[in-house]
């Protein structure tokens, strides 16, 4: 079964991102350098794929599968790691 995005919300320094398995993840915004210093205009630019959560105007892409793994901001100089 896979997992997918319902609807991501912002508070304060938290993204909120429920799941269609019924579960909501709290998830800080220091995780990720690009959201928490976005605006909030830029922030709620996203659009939601089948596996990720993708904002243009901040060059962010943020796969579900990472984030119901524990895991922050997977990129290094540029490029994303294979960390899954």
């Amino acid at each position: 079964m896979d997992i997918l995005a319902k609807s991501v919300t912002f508070h304060e320094n938290r993204m909120w991102l429920d799941l269609s398995d019924g579960r909501t993840l709290g998830i800080p915004l220091s995780w990720f350098p690009r959201l928490l210093k976005a605006t909030p205009e830029q922030r709620q630019g996203f659009e939601i794929g089948s596996w990720e959560i993708h904002w243009e105007a901040i060059d962010e892409d943020i796969l579900i599968a990472g984030l119901l793994a524990g895991l922050g901001d997977q990129t290094k100089r540029g490029r994303l790691v294979n960390a899954l």
